[in-house]
């Protein structure tokens, strides 16, 4: 099989394992995020009904964003779906991240619209989670320091492996 199919294949695996627990009613949709190279999306989905209330894009008309595959485009798109939603009356959604990992330009899009007032992640677990991230890397970035021998000392030369015949 050729494997653009079976990366096709395991992302729509992923999309439906992520997908089959998520519900977006009209008091509470499911809020999904796409990503790409050049761009993201957000949408505000009422599956009840088939309806998406709203949605955000970071090439949308309007925005002013230079690039939109990056981490900032990302938490703007997140502010701008969470003040279209709390225009229409929403305070909180089920965020569906597709087939695409919670970390990056999906976390920034989270924390964006649940800081805009779109509660759709506990920030409170996020920040405990990151916090013991950044504890544990010290001690794992810092190994025990090698005793440096001051330079002259050890094997002496002329010992190590033979050059070869030279002519």
């Amino acid at each position: 099989m050729d494997a653009q199919k079976i990366k096709a294949k395991q992302a729509q695996r992923r999309r439906y394992r992520v997908r089959k627990d998520i519900y977006g009613t009209p008091e509470r949709p499911r809020l999904s995020v796409h990503r790409t190279g050049l761009h993201i999306y957000a949408q505000l989905i009422d599956d009840l009904n088939g309806v998406t209330i709203a949605a955000a894009a970071s090439n949308a008309k309007g925005t002013t964003l230079k690039h939109g595959a990056n981490i900032a485009a990302a938490a703007a798109v997140g502010k701008d779906i969470a003040e279209k939603a709390t225009a229409k009356g929403i305070k909180e959604a089920a965020f569906d991240r597709g087939q695409f990992r919670f970390h990056g330009r999906i976390l920034a899009v989270a924390k964006a619209a649940t800081e805009g007032g779109l509660v759709c992640t506990n920030l409170e677990s996020l920040k405990a989670k990151l916090a013991a991230r950044a504890e544990a890397k010290p001690a794992e970035a810092a190994p025990a320091k090698k005793e440096s021998k001051p330079k002259g000392e050890g094997k002496p030369k002329g010992e190590g492996k033979p050059k070869g015949d030279k002519k």
